[in-house]
């Protein structure tokens, strides 16, 4: 089976596909853009063990100027993770990048998948479609997002359901809820927090850390995502992937310390326009269809974060 995979040097694309590539029968064709020049090194890193593979191929390109009726011949199943994240960095006149590689590229994707025989077309969402909601989230709740970044996502999510409906794409959508784990972004929450406790600076906290997350570990969700490739009866299903524990930032921070032995210097700022207070993800759906059960704690997933930072170069 051949499967490609965007966003295959990120975060979670390089996990999706190491863990395909552990099935002898899949051969993987990853596409990248290096949008952000900031996470080139990084991205290099998350590649390193895939490019050894022979059995992997890859492409650094933009998805807008792929080639991509050719990179699709042969390609049964289709994972796009490929987006720019970020919620803080999607308001202004930086939205066009998000407008850009969230929607124009996802539609170009589609349009190229038309006339593919595939058998599945998955697209990567998040909880942020949901905005502020109150309690356990199902799938058919009404999405608010909040912003920008947000409603970029949910843009995609249409842009599939539309596609799907004329041309008979068969579409999954997938919900991430907070990921966190080694080769997180240096960006985010978590591996600020560890590198600013290591080094002894100042760790910025937005608002007043007492919001909570639904903390999804990184190979967890790869399993989940993984799952979706063979499962029966999710052709046209939207389902939520979230982790197995629930806590504050605050509580997040006093298990880093408890972990690292040192205490965090905290330096609180103005909460973050578009940023709920809580999330947290009814995952009954993913039990039922992709029989999905996150077995990693917050504590241990955070513990093998901070082994990853400690041995990045640098």
């Amino acid at each position: 089976m051949k499967i490609l995979v965007t966003g295959a040097a990120g975060f979670i694309g390089s996990y999706l596909c190491e863990r395909l590539l552990e099935k002898e029968d899949i051969k993987v064709i990853g596409l990248d853009g290096f949008i952000n020049p900031a996470l080139i090194l990084t991205k290099q890193r998350n590649l390193k063990l895939l490019l050894s593979n022979p059995r992997f191929q890859f492409h650094q390109v933009d998805l807008r100027q792929a080639d991509l009726r050719r990179l699709l011949d042969g390609v049964e199943v289709v994972y796009h993770l490929a987006a720019m994240p970020g919620v803080r960095t999607s308001w202004g006149t930086d939205f066009k990048s998000y407008v850009d590689h969230n929607i124009l590229a996802t539609q170009m994707l589609l349009e190229a998948a038309r006339g593919c025989p595939l058998k599945k077309f998955i697209y990567i969402s998040t909880s942020s479609v949901y905005g502020e909601k109150i309690g356990k989230v199902t799938e058919d709740s009404i999405p608010t997002p909040l912003s920008p970044y947000g409603v970029s996502k949910l843009t995609g999510e249409y842009l599939c359901k539309v596609y799907q409906v004329s041309y008979g794409i068969p579409i999954v959508i997938l919900r991430y809820f907070t990921l966190f784990g080694p080769r997180q972004r240096s960006d985010m929450a978590f591996h600020r927090f560890i590198k600013g406790i290591l080094q002894g600076e100042p760790i910025q906290i937005f608002g007043d850390g007492k919001q909570t997350r639904d903390f999804t570990f990184i190979r967890d969700c790869v399993e989940a995502t993984v799952a979706a490739l063979y499962a029966e009866g999710v052709i046209g299903e939207t389902i939520n992937i979230g982790g197995r524990e629930r806590a504050s930032i605050l509580e997040v921070i006093t298990m880093l310390e408890d972990l690292l032995k040192k205490k965090a210097t905290i330096e609180f700022t103005e909460r973050l326009k578009g940023d709920p207070l809580d999330t947290w993800a009814d995952i009954s759906k993913a039990k039922s269809l992709l029989n999905y059960n996150p077995t990693s704690s917050l504590k241990s997933g955070l513990e093998q974060q901070i082994n990853d930072i400690c041995d990045m170069p640098g």
